[in-house]
């Protein structure tokens, strides 16, 4: 699948099943678009598998580049409540806060599958099992902005973001799983510190958690006990 269909493919799923950041269960369709059933879900996301399929033919992980989106009209809407021009987001910021987002979700995803034992490779093969992944609506409620004034932000949440990501067979290109999680990123429940130091810890913690819960399945699927 090219970027341009993956973008797509993506829009769809925005539009279908992912209309706010806690999607309802009534929500989720019983099928992907490809045919895929429904084998999971609550009000954050599912998980689609495809009939027979198994992650225990897999000890290799592929991670293709992970394609990131905003919110919509999260820029301007932001924009649009900060009244010092200083402190506005510039197509710049947007940019370098996506490839930022871009580079650490391997990161986090080849530290925790290592951790488990799976070698992540840029090969395919036949016990290769190849990521496509997508982080869209991504918000952040107090982004690190290149400007010169100093100022402190407390904040509630660091912001929110959705997980997409399709699991295929390197081997036969065969799609075997899509996966969708949209999760409020460091919503402690108090007022805490933002800014780049804060906003870099929190969504790698997010990012940590979903490669955990990728790795913890790898361990059921061999049969192996998982922390």
């Amino acid at each position: 699948m090219n970027s341009k269909t993956l973008a797509k493919a993506i829009l769809f799923l925005v539009i279908c099943v992912l209309a706010s950041p806690l999607a309802a269960k009534e929500k989720f369709p019983a099928t992907t678009k490809d045919g895929l059933p429904l084998k999971e879900q609550n009000r954050h996301g599912a998980v689609y598998v495809k009939q027979g399929a198994s992650l225990a033919d897999y000890n290799k992980i592929k991670i293709i580049d992970c394609y990131v989106a905003f919110e919509k009209n999260w820029q301007r809407n932001y924009n649009s409540d900060e009244m010092d021009l200083s402190r506005r987001v510039s197509d710049k910021d947007v940019a370098r806060i996506k490839e930022a987002v871009k580079e650490e979700f391997p990161k986090a995803f080849t530290k925790e599958l290592e951790k488990g034992g799976y070698q992540v490779v840029d090969n395919t093969g036949k016990d290769v099992l190849l990521l496509r992944p997508a982080i869209i609506n991504l918000a952040v409620t107090a982004p690190d902005i290149q400007s010169a004034g100093m100022s402190t932000t407390f904040i509630q949440s660091n912001g929110s973001m959705t997980l997409y990501m399709e699991l295929y067979d390197s081997a036969t290109s065969t799609k075997i799983a899509e996966v969708m999680d949209a999760e409020a990123v460091g919503d402690e429940g108090f007022a805490h510190q933002g800014g780049r130091v804060s906003n870099q810890m929190e969504f790698d913690r997010t990012m940590e958690t979903w490669a955990t819960t990728l790795r913890k399945r790898l361990d059921q699927a061999h049969g192996k006990s998982s922390k």
